[in-house]
């Protein structure tokens, strides 16, 4: 009964939107995306506390950014606001590698089931093409009010992308036991990414607005019934803080084109051997190289 009232409400909502739904409708989504990491486990035998300290503090600004979501009826932009960078922002090996990862606009077609993300690798430029991924969203009977809007919670189980560091955490190293042996070992590789791990599946949380019926959300969310507003997922958190309907200021919808075309899977393949790559540079700098 209660995904029944939900339905119900839903549709006048619907019946209230229709000024929304012109020819040339289009809206600006702002939101605040938010990742947390915990740096405490990370290079137990290698970083002091204040060391440890310092990066994430230099990591805390490339974890919380605004995006500007543009959108049509079909069609969408996301994209980091533009901003200075903060003095001495960087995180050393961490946020030089991290910062080599840096996500130009995503554009999603729900109609044409596209997805395509400009994307910048190690000084390279690439365009990421595939199809839009798909979530099986579970209607929940939740609602609640995000700003002026009335949002119904919708959640899902999504596979990880095992390149996905912003979920990544601390692999399990087994017993105390098995803890001292290995930091007994002058052979252990110093390299930090050894001691990762990214989980197979993570639960998303989300909340959108029939208010604004457009099949749309931040980044690769998008398939509910309105405007997604608030996205709960893994360590990241994303919120909308303002929207703006038919802005005098319309941004020109389209792909981005520049870059060197490759499927998801081909992308995947390059930054594995990338880190692979890394992690023999790195892995022969420790401890176990000297004699």
């Amino acid at each position: 009964m209660k995904s029944l009232s939900i339905k119900i409400i839903g549709g006048f909502i619907f019946l209230f939107s229709g000024a929304l739904m012109s020819q040339d409708f289009q809206g600006k989504a702002y939101y605040q995306s938010k990742t947390t990491m915990d740096m405490s486990n990370f290079g137990n035998n290698q970083m002091s506390e204040q060391q440890k300290k310092m990066i994430a503090e230099r990591m805390k600004s490339m974890l919380e950014k605004t995006f500007i979501l543009s959108f049509n009826r079909t069609e969408s932009i996301y994209k980091e606001e533009e901003k200075l960078a903060a003095p001495g922002a960087g995180g050393g090996r961490w946020g030089g590698m991290m910062g080599s990862f840096a996500a130009g606009a995503q554009y999603k077609n729900v109609k044409d089931q596209q997805l395509i993300q400009d994307q910048e690798f190690f000084g390279k430029q690439f365009l990421i093409k595939d199809s839009i991924p798909q979530l099986e969203w579970k209607m929940e009977s939740e609602s609640k009010q995000i700003g002026q809007y009335l949002c119904f919670k919708a959640t899902a189980v999504k596979k990880v992308d095992e390149m996905d560091f912003t979920n990544m955490r601390r692999r399990n190293r087994g017993n105390q036991q098995n803890e001292s042996e290995k930091s007994n070992d002058t052979t252990k590789s110093t390299n930090l990414m050894d001691e990762i791990e990214v989980p197979k599946e993570i639960l998303v949380t989300a909340w959108y607005t029939p208010q604004i019926p457009v099949n749309q959300g931040p980044g690769e969310y998008w398939g509910l019934p309105g405007l997604i507003l608030e996205v709960n997922s893994g360590r990241t958190t994303i919120l909308c803080s303002k929207i703006e309907i038919n802005p005098s200021d319309k941004t020109e919808i389209k792909a981005p084109s520049k870059g060197k075309v490759v499927t998801k899977t081909e992308y995947d393949d390059i930054v594995k051997e990338k880190m692979e790559e890394m992690q023999e540079m790195y892995g022969g700098r420790g401890r176990g190289s000297r004699r």
